[in-house]
């Protein structure tokens, strides 16, 4: 079958190792086992580990060589796919359109996903979901995977001509671009359910919760969100950001976040990425009065940055034009580049003005976006941008982190061990989050998943659709607004205060429920219902995404409740 592992020397001859079983190191919650090569150059290791409350298995591998070897493909510990499965579910998207289901049936051959975008991707979440025949959301034995690496993967599942089957994962291939001794994969993470396709939910959703994000305060409760991006856009005005403010905080707001346009010239997406200082055209006296009024009303402050990218009209470029990536005529992407992150004299850069602005300023969130692909899949920028997330957030531990990528477009356990809360889709049109969301749940639980409700009008799709609904869906996840609440009529203003109270009164036990998705007979209906950690409570969401072909929908069974 396809090989996990495809190496050469310096001088391009293929290197064909022959692996011994040397040492095998094994408790109750772990394995390790190390082979050596026939010529003593090469030591793999491959690492297990399972969580014994939320059944979830690690999988890791690392390949040590005694001189430098260039790598073309390594992939984490393979595993086996189920022979009772006749199909696979992967996970396709794009732009304001994340999380689509694909289901392909299992053939001889190969179904291979890779990702060459060097982030994790809209197009290709790192997922993989084997249903045996028979399994529904509720129902029948499932196995499911993901590849917790922000750089972009390749995934490989295999049918053998005796009937074998194998599943693989790893980075994306021929992304090292130098020769080295050491190489390590993603942690690849999987796990076994009877429980239907929840069963894999549950074990993702709590294990992402409770062990992959570290939280600077876990026992805090998850603010209301209010985020100006779609109220203001570019323009910043002090009195005017104050004003709507005030008008977020009295609906039920408790974090502003300060998005796109406060530093240095930028009026638009094509000016003065990597200038990070304060426009002082804009703010003359700085970002402290509108901080400081801010917390007046009760809210904490956020603020928008894009590090890993770069204008080509901007101060820090005509300084210092080799730290973009790529070539000169490569394709722009929102007229900007990336820059090299695996260059320290960017990360030190780029460390000392966020970590300036964060320590001058009361600030508690950031919002981390990046909204180009990079000119070639490099690991390197990958390390790059943890070591610099390492470095801040050991430098300012109580400020939280999100992670944006024009929306969905790095979303993995890798990244997330860095972060607190994702930006799912760059979509505010509820319609189609309803969906997004409820996909993105077989991975993400509430806690982590930032959902807004938009304006009246949604400004990506055009759609108008009622308050109710899009604060209603919004309330699924980690509820916030993105509009401008001027445009609210008293009955809009007063919905989406209800609405945020209820999300507020039960937020203690919604931010640890389970996530479990409801098997609708009604193709229109998408339904999930969240149960509480001990059972003791839960609260169904239907949603109508279209129109039913019957006059009243069918009915919803529930699941994991008892007659009492």
């Amino acid at each position: 079958g396809q090989p996990g592992l495809i190496l050469r020397d310096t001088d391009g001859t293929p290197y064909l190792p022959k692996f011994c079983l040397a040492e095998v190191e094994n408790g109750p919650e772990f394995l390790t086992l190390r082979y050596r090569d026939q010529d003593e150059v090469l030591t793999y290791i491959a690492t297990f580990s399972i969580d014994p409350t939320t059944h979830l298995i690690e999988a890791q591998a690392e390949l040590y060589a005694t001189r430098p070897v260039h790598l073309h493909w390594l992939a984490a510990p393979v595993f086996p796919g189920p022979q009772l499965s006749d199909e696979m579910i992967d996970f396709a998207g794009r732009w304001c359109g994340e999380f689509h289901l694909n289901t392909t049936p299992w053939s001889p051959g190969i179904r291979y996903r890779e990702n060459r975008t060097g982030r994790t991707g809209h197009e290709h979440f790192p997922g993989l979901i084997v249903p045996v025949r028979g399994a529904t959301n509720a129902r029948g034995e499932a196995y499911a995977f993901h590849y917790g690496w922000s750089g972009g993967h390749r995934m490989v599942a295999e049918e053998l001509p005796d009937g074998r089957r194998q599943i693989q994962f790893g980075h994306a291939a021929r992304v090292e671009g130098a020769p080295r001794t050491e190489f390590k994969t993603g942690k690849l993470y999987a796990v076994y359910s009877d429980d239907g396709l929840n069963g894999c939910a549950v074990a993702f959703q709590r294990h992402l919760r409770e062990r992959v994000v570290q939280f600077p305060d876990p026992a805090r409760p998850r603010p209301v969100h209010y985020n100006c991006w779609e109220a203001v856009y570019f323009r910043h005005d002090v009195d005017e950001l104050k004003d709507i403010a005030t008008r977020a905080a009295d609906i039920g707001a408790e974090r502003f976040v300060l998005d796109d346009g406060w530093f240095g010239n930028r009026d638009d997406d094509t000016a003065a990425l990597a200038d990070w200082e304060v426009d002082t055209r804009k703010y003359p006296h700085g970002l402290d009065p509108l901080i400081d009024h801010i917390h007046s009303l009760g809210m904490t402050f956020g603020i928008w940055f894009e590090p890993e990218m770069i204008n080509p009209n901007s101060n820090t470029f005509r300084a210092n034009p080799h730290w973009a990536l790529g070539a000169e005529d490569q394709i722009p992407g929102r007229q900007q580049r990336a820059v090299d992150m695996a260059n320290p004299d960017v990360r030190d850069y780029l460390f000392d003005r966020i970590s300036s602005i964060l320590s001058a300023h009361a600030i508690e969130y950031i919002k981390w976006d990046h909204n180009r692909v990079l000119p070639m899949p490099d690991a390197d920028q990958t390390r790059g941008t943890y070591a610099l997330l390492d470095r801040l957030r050991e430098a300012h531990p109580n400020v939280e982190i999100e992670s944006c990528a024009s929306g969905g477009g790095r979303i993995d356990f890798g990244i997330l061990s860095r972060t607190h809360r994702v930006w799912l889709s760059d979509s505010n049109d509820a319609l189609e989050r309803l969906k997004i969301q409820h996909n993105a749940a077989i991975f993400l639980p509430m806690a982590v998943t930032g959902s807004h409700v938009g304006p009246r009008t949604c400004h990506t799709s055009g759609r108008v659709l009622d308050i109710r609904f899009r604060a209603w869906v919004a309330a699924q996840r980690h509820m916030g607004f993105e509009m401008d609440p001027r445009e609210l009529t008293d009955d809009e203003a007063e919905v989406l205060r209800q609405v945020t109270l209820w999300w507020k009164t039960n937020r203690d036990w919604l931010l640890r429920a389970d996530i479990l998705r409801l098997d609708s007979p009604d193709p229109s209906v998408i339904a999930e219902q969240h149960l509480a950690e001990d059972g003791s409570q839960f609260v169904v969401f239907a949603g109508k995404a279209s129109t039913s072909a019957q006059i009243v929908p069918r009915p919803l069974r529930l699941t994991r409740v008892s007659p009492d």
